[in-house]
């Protein structure tokens, strides 16, 4: 089993890295339910209304989505890689829920984004950028009140923090930033920069592997985490828009590739 997550003991997550040639456990087969519920949340819920809440979470986090045809099926691919990437590490059952929650959840502060800003296809002035790097509190605001949510908030809060600590909203450095949010991040960056965006258009995976490497090089992303995305690249991370793309009935065809999924070793 893989560390605490909110441990900064990479020795410990090389170790399961290196014995990480695995298939998907059977245990994880129910883990993506319909409208991104686990199992557990299901059938133990004893607050109906807290479940209810968390669907209508999830509902405005896809609503948030569908409003940028620029960022069309984003939210699936991300849960796609890092739970992937999580299944390479050895990450547990819990963490992979939240990472998959994290793929869907981690914009949603954005619904408090004036379309101005969100849609604008220049590049955001000074007093703009101020207003959109709010999402990630906007967004643990609306989600903070639901215990299940928990595991999650840290992928909202930090996923735009930078391992130099130039990012935001902290500037948290290096393993100060929680794992997980470490990992979706590296999962959006790359697939911001091969999808088109108000203000660019979509790069080739060559363009954006390259670009992702000199961010790494500049001191912005997490070096391990950034290794284990090339290594997943060709064989799994590069095939995440064939499984993602269209209507709902492609999230049991994320699923049952994932469950199929032979991951290759990680060398550290």
């Amino acid at each position: 089993m893989h560390p605490n997550t909110n441990t900064t003991a990479y020795e410990q997550e090389n170790q399961a890295l290196a014995s990480a040639s695995i298939g998907v456990p059977h245990p994880w087969r129910d883990l993506l339910q319909p409208m991104c519920l686990s199992q557990e949340a299901r059938e133990g819920a004893d607050d109906k209304g807290a479940t209810e809440t968390e669907r209508i979470l999830f509902a405005l986090a896809q609503a948030v989505e569908q409003r940028d045809r620029y960022t069309a099926n984003h939210c699936g691919r991300l849960a796609f890689i890092s739970v992937a990437m999580g299944i390479f590490m050895g990450l547990d059952r819990g963490n992979l829920l939240s990472l998959y929650r994290g793929g869907y959840l981690h914009d949603i502060g954005k619904v408090g984004i004036p379309d101005s800003i969100l849609f604008k296809p220049d590049k955001l002035n000074e007093e703009e950028w101020a207003v959109m790097r709010t999402h990630t509190i906007r967004g643990v605001d609306i989600c903070r009140h639901l215990k299940s949510l928990a595991p999650v908030m840290p992928i909202i809060r930090y996923h735009h923090e930078r391992w130099d600590g130039s990012g935001y909203p902290h500037g948290l450095r290096g393993e100060e930033i929680p794992l997980l949010a470490r990992v979706l991040q590296t999962a959006d960056i790359y697939d911001a920069l091969t999808s088109p965006r108000p203000y660019k258009e979509a790069y080739s995976a060559a363009k954006a592997l390259r670009l992702l490497r000199e961010e790494t090089d500049r001191g912005w992303r997490d070096p391990e985490v950034v290794e284990l995305f090339f290594a997943l690249h060709q064989d799994v991370i590069s095939k995440a828009v064939d499984y993602t793309a269209g209507s709902d009935r492609n999230l049991e065809a994320m699923r049952a590739a994932l469950c199929r999924l032979q991951l290759p070793s990680w060398e550290a």
